[in-house]
């Protein structure tokens, strides 16, 4: 016990992962589920009658925004600036929603709802108010007639003319840019569990993979050869990126046809950024078993890696987190691959408008990759 107790306080490494890593992980965690997690609607509306948009307007956490044209209604759509569009046009109702938030659908669904009951309830009303004030007036006239033909000993019976008014049946039809009415959150966070599980598996095993051959000495007797630090990096990247190639192909495909998950855009393009995906995970690995002295260490690392990235990734609306943690999500490249992919699966862009993102992957991989050939340089004994 004394020994292993000094080995401990001589190694602040794995004290600060014991006690410091937990801590900030609680705290993290503490934010991300404190903040105001209320869900938004914004509504596009076309040709829309504006007692029906003052309804809508009136709906708490719910915004009506007037489009005169349904091409801007649907530009805004794509864009996200609004979530679903409402058009009219003789008495016939088109919904359409982006549908990519099974939430926003739904409170969409129910506020059109309730403002359509109370739009037709204060029609009612005005016609009933309109109808008492034609039959009182129209008494008042009878009356006065009767007064002035004398006739108080005869009441003539008068038959009121009957106004036929013919009101047209309102039709609502839904439409859904992605999926159907039985799309749940599971398709919402699906595309970034699948860049976050590449990550995660890829990860574990070329980072484990690396302390496996320190421990048993293998790195000692490569490194005290004339290759270089390099071309040993290379070659783990090379190996382990051809693996991780074929997992990120297994995920994505089993994902998509196996858990039937609807994929608007090229299905290359969601294999690419995960491939991207796992070449950042092979570096991160390779390079945090350069840093960590043992698997115990390795392993304490994961909370401080993994779990920032899976609550900064979009899992919880990054628009109802405060700014400055948004800010900081930009750090971890599962956010980058998250914003890939949803611009992908539920909206079908192309390479075009996500090459930032994968730029930015890139350049993770790369970075990391030239950390790992400095950090072998503690262990080649020259």
């Amino acid at each position: 016990m004394r020994r292993i107790a000094k080995e401990l306080l001589r190694d602040p490494r794995t004290l600060a992962l014991v006690f410091v890593a937990p801590v900030l992980v609680m705290w993290l965690m503490s934010v991300v589920f404190s903040v105001n997690s209320t869900t938004h609607v914004d509504v596009a509306t076309v040709g829309v009658q504006s007692s029906l948009r003052t309804q809508l307007n009136d709906v708490k956490h719910v915004s009506a925004h007037k489009y005169t044209t349904n091409r801007s209604a649907k530009a805004a759509l794509k864009s996200g600036k609004v979530d679903a569009i409402v058009k009219e046009h003789d008495s016939r109702f088109d919904v359409t929603y982006a549908n990519t938030d099974s939430t926003k659908t739904s409170m969409t669904k129910l506020a059109f709802q309730s403002s359509m009951t109370s739009t037709t309830l204060k029609e009612l009303s005005a016609k009933v108010t309109k109808l008492a004030m034609a039959n009182a007036t129209l008494q008042a006239k009878m009356q006065a007639q009767v007064a002035a033909q004398g006739a108080t000993s005869t009441t003539p019976t008068t038959t009121a003319g009957k106004t036929k008014q013919t009101t047209k049946a309102v039709k609502v039809h839904n439409h859904y840019v992605y999926g159907d009415s039985n799309t749940s959150y599971f398709d919402k966070i699906m595309p970034i569990m699948m860049a976050f599980f590449v990550f995660l598996f890829v990860f574990l095993v070329s980072g484990m993979a690396l302390l496996k051959e320190r421990s048993t000495g293998t790195l000692d007797r490569v490194l005290a050869t004339p290759v270089r630090r390099s071309e040993i990096v290379l070659g783990y990247l090379g190996t382990y990126g051809i693996l991780a190639l074929l997992q990120t192909v297994v995920i994505v495909i089993s994902t998509v046809w196996l858990l039937n998950v609807e994929v608007v855009g090229n299905l290359a393009n969601v294999i690419l950024v995960n491939v991207l995906v796992a070449f950042v995970a092979v570096t991160a690995g390779i390079f945090l078993s350069t840093l960590a002295a043992s698997e115990f260490q390795m392993m304490q690392f994961l909370p401080i890696v993994l779990v920032p990235q899976i609550f900064l990734s979009g899992l919880i609306p990054l628009d109802a987190l405060p700014k400055w943690l948004d800010y900081f999500s930009y750090i971890f490249p599962i956010r980058y691959a998250a914003d890939a992919q949803n611009a992908i699966i539920f909206n079908g862009d192309g390479l075009s408008k996500i090459w930032v993102d994968l730029v930015v992957l890139l350049a993770f991989a790369v970075v990391l990759a030239a950390l790992n050939v400095v950090g072998l340089k503690r262990y080649r004994k020259v």
